[in-house]
């Protein structure tokens, strides 16, 4: 299968119908086989049934519909491990990513021996400043953390070589990031290609202002994992030890003071405390941090998600 196209959505039932008939259209133009998947979010309105309905009259559309609102990550998750072709295209439901796209992103990919190839909206129909300045700091300091070359890694439409797609893990809000996650994984050739950014012709945006305070939490996040998730031990032993170490010259020193120059008991001052707080800091960051963030990468429920029916997977 030569393209899967995976489209993540929440409360789009106004405009599926078109975004299905628009990337049918360009299928068939370009004559690829194609599979595209819809992972309904949890949506409350009637995008599942508008589902259902297209793809009775085109059975290459499936869909996947989450219980409950999981967020963005998880849908694509879910998209990425029933995808089927060789390269997968994302895009978001809401008409502002265009279908025309499709050919040469899967174009440049295939041709430049790319791993992803991603959007890059260079002119932009929500050019608010509001978005706009928070955008651009989200984007400068994920460049300059991971060294990737991208003006727009939160653009929904992205070429991936099928590869990529199995060997990634996205999870919270993590898919802000997804160049970012394969470089980890040994992807490393990652490509950039300006797309047209549509004005929304339908529904509002789902996302608020909260997902730039996200974005740069995530952004710690996953440049944290990325670099000691293997070896956690090289971060928490490191600040472990150094807190340790300094609370106990600290103690040292007092029980030098105590015995050997006759000065004021240990207890009675201040800095006594200081160092056995620091000690315990210490300790807990060897101890607590290391064994935290170890179950936390090993949890077996944290890509557990509640689905609620498939059609045609």
């Amino acid at each position: 299968m030569d393209l899967s196209i995976v489209i993540p959505l929440f409360n789009e039932d106004e405009s599926l119908p078109e975004l299905s008939a628009w990337i049918e259209k360009v299928m068939i133009d370009n004559n690829f086989s194609y599979e595209i998947i819809f992972i309904d979010d949890g949506s409350t309105d009637d995008s599942w049934k508008v589902i259902a309905q297209l793809r009775v009259v085109n059975n290459h559309i499936k869909g996947i519909r989450f219980q409950r609102n999981y967020g963005k990550s998880a849908a694509l998750n879910e998209g990425f491990k029933a995808s089927q072709g060789d390269v997968v295209i994302t895009m978001d439901a809401d008409m502002q990513d265009s279908p025309d796209e499709i050919p040469e992103l899967r174009k440049i990919l295939l041709d430049g021996g790319f791993d992803i190839v991603s959007g890059w909206k260079k002119k932009r129909y929500d050019n608010t400043i509001s978005k706009n300045i928070p955008s651009k700091l989200f984007n400068a300091a994920a460049r300059k953390s991971s060294g990737i070359k991208l003006h727009d890694f939160n653009c929904g439409l992205k070429s991936y070589n099928n590869k990529v797609v199995k060997s990634i893990e996205i999870y919270g809000e993590m898919h802000r990031y997804i160049p970012i996650l394969a470089k980890w994984s040994g992807f490393k050739k990652i490509g950039e290609k300006v797309v047209e950014h549509r004005a929304r012709k339908y529904g509002v945006t789902k996302f608020g202002w909260e997902r730039f305070i996200n974005g740069f939490l995530d952004l710690f996040s996953i440049m944290f994992v990325g670099k000691f998730g293997k070896r956690p031990m090289h971060f928490f032993g490191l600040w472990g030890t150094m807190c340790f170490f300094a609370g106990f010259s600290i103690f040292t020193y007092l029980t030098i003071s105590k015995f050997f120059f006759d000065q004021t008991g240990m207890t009675q001052r201040p800095i006594f405390f200081v160092a056995i707080l620091i000690m315990i800091i210490g300790s807990q960051l060897f101890l607590g941090g290391f064994i935290g963030e170890l179950i936390a990468r090993n949890s077996t429920e944290r890509n557990s998600y509640l689905i609620e029916e498939k059609i045609g997977l």
